[in-house]
C-alpha cells in the first residue's frame, strides 16, 4: 500500500493527451491558427523572456479522477502567462494544473452544438459536471469566450468575485482582455479559402491584428506603392536619390 507521504501526483507525461474524439468541424483548426498567429506578436511583447504557453485543442487537467480524461477539459484554445512552453525540454503533451498552480488567462470554446455544452453550469454533486461550472469554479478562468459562428457572434465572460459576469461590447463591438491589451471579436472576411464570420483580435485602438501573412501582404503593397511613385521621377532625380533607373524595371 503507497503511503501519502511517498505518493506522487502524475505529470503531463504520465496522463492521456488524447480521448480519442474527432475535431468536431473543420472550421476549428483555421480558427485556432487564425488567432494563434495574430496575437503572437502581443504575447512577444507581454513576454520577452517567452515565458507562456497557448494549447490548441489540449487538455487541461484540473482534478484527478480515474480514468484521468474525467479530470480534464480541452478547451479549443487557451493562454497561460509567465509558464514556460516546454518541460525539461519536451513540449507539454497537456496542461496540469496541480503540476503548475497558474491558471488559463482566457479560455475559449468553439460551438459546434447549440451552445449548451458551454454554458453548462452543472455541479459536480448533480452527476456530470459542466464546462461552464468547471471554467468558473474549479480553474477560475478570468476570461472565458464562447464563439458561435452560425449566429456570428462570440459571448465574453469575466470572473468578477469568483462569479462570471457576461461582458457588454465596447463602441467597435468587441471585448476587451485587459491585461492582454486587446479586444476580441468578430471579423466578416476572407481566411483559409472561406469566408466566414472568424474570431479575430484587436489592439486597444481598434486596428485589426495581422497575421504573419497578412503582414507580409501589407508590405508588400507597401514597396509597390513606392515604386511607382519613383518610377514617376526623372533618371536626374533617381540619380540625386542614390537609385539605379534600371533596379525599377
Amino acid at each position: 500500500m503507497t503511503s501519502l507521504s511517498t505518493f506522487t501526483l502524475p505529470d503531463h507525461t504520465q496522463l492521456p493527451d488524447s480521448d480519442g474524439k474527432f475535431v468536431k468541424n473543420l472550421q476549428e483548426h483555421p480558427q485556432s491558427i487564425l488567432i494563434t498567429d495574430s496575437i503572437k506578436p502581443v504575447l512577444e511583447q507581454l513576454h520577452p523572456d517567452g515565458q507562456y504557453c497557448i494549447g490548441q485543442d489540449s487538455g487541461i487537467y484540473w482534478r484527478l479522477t480515474d480514468p484521468p480524461e474525467k479530470g480534464a477539459l480541452s478547451p479549443d484554445w487557451f493562454y497561460v502567462p509567465n509558464v514556460p512552453p516546454t518541460l525539461e525540454g519536451k513540449m507539454r503533451r497537456s496542461y496540469v494544473l496541480w503540476k503548475e498552480y497558474v491558471a488559463p488567462l482566457i479560455v475559449i470554446e468553439f460551438v459546434s452544438g447549440d451552445g449548451s455544452e458551454e454554458r453548462d453550469k452543472t455541479p459536480p454533486s448533480q452527476g456530470e459536471v459542466g464546462k461552464f461550472w468547471v471554467y468558473e469554479q474549479a480553474i477560475r478562468v478570468p476570461y472565458y469566450a464562447i464563439y458561435e459562428v452560425l449566429k456570428e457572434q462570440v459571448e465574453v465572460y469575466h470572473l468578477i468575485d469568483n462569479t462570471y459576469q457576461i461582458l457588454q461590447p465596447n463602441e467597435r463591438g468587441h471585448y476587451p482582455i485587459k491585461p492582454m491589451g486587446v479586444e476580441l471579436g468578430i471579423w466578416q472576411g476572407w481566411y483559409q479559402n472561406a469566408e466566414l464570420p472568424w474570431l479575430r483580435w484587436w489592439d486597444a485602438q481598434g486596428n485589426l491584428l495581422l497575421t504573419g501573412e497578412e503582414r507580409a501582404e501589407v508590405e508588400r503593397h507597401k514597396r509597390e506603392r513606392i515604386v511607382e511613385k519613383l518610377r514617376t521621377l526623372s533618371p536626374e532625380q533617381l540619380n540625386a536619390l542614390g537609385i539605379d533607373a534600371q533596379m525599377l524595371d
